[in-house]
């Protein structure tokens, strides 16, 4: 089962990750939403089980989560390694995580639309997946101001703006744009395992 392979890689990364992370309670805000989703994963694959592709996706996400807080944002060295690959100004992979919250919750909201509504493919559907995305990353971004607030300087770490005033809006404008990134390149490979899983047929467009 695809969704075991899965597990254990994102579990091995969970539990290499809490080896001395750079800092605890960053790491614990970070990976919160593997432990939540994990098993709800777990606990609903009998009765809806998802692609490979969504289930992939997922555990990809997984991991970015797990890499960033391990190291904090700011800090992980593939960022560092991009940034003066491309000669960038910032550690650039706080960006990579909020373009995966657009790319990798377009699929989710996608598969959930088109299995449980009766929205069909075309224009509404990209448009509707693609606020959905944004309102996802407007909600984290708020979940951040309130962690700021709460933890005054200790949220530095969580938040990962590296001193750029404009971060909030960078982090949801590309998480924009990997929403619709997302659908342009994966629709059809994504119809493809719908149809072959009976969620939808080849006459739901």
């Amino acid at each position: 089962m695809f969704l075991r392979v899965v597990s254990a890689v994102v579990i091995s990364a969970l539990v290499l990750s809490a080896w001395r992370p750079h800092d605890l309670a960053t790491w614990a805000m970070e990976i919160a939403p593997v432990v939540i989703v994990l098993p709800l994963l777990w606990a609903t694959h009998r009765r809806f089980p998802l692609t490979p592709l969504l289930t992939g996706l997922i555990g990809l996400h997984a991991l970015v989560l797990i890499l960033g807080g391990h190291y904090s944002y700011a800090r992980v060295p593939l960022g560092f390694w991009m940034q003066g690959l491309f000669g960038l100004s910032r550690n650039p992979y706080d960006g990579i995580g909020h373009f995966a919250q657009g790319f990798i919750p377009a699929i989710a909201a996608r598969e959930l639309l088109l299995r449980h509504t009766k929205l069909e493919r075309g224009g509404w559907l990209f448009v509707l997946v693609t606020a959905v995305c944004l309102a996802i990353s407007a909600l984290y971004e708020l979940v951040e101001w309130g962690a700021a607030l709460a933890l005054g300087q200790g949220a530095d770490e969580f938040l990962g703006t590296q001193g750029d005033p404009w971060d909030t809006q960078k982090d949801m404008a590309l998480a924009w744009v990997g929403a619709m990134l997302a659908q342009l390149l994966l629709a059809r490979w994504h119809d493809r395992q719908l149809e072959h899983t009976g969620a939808i047929d080849e006459t739901h467009s």
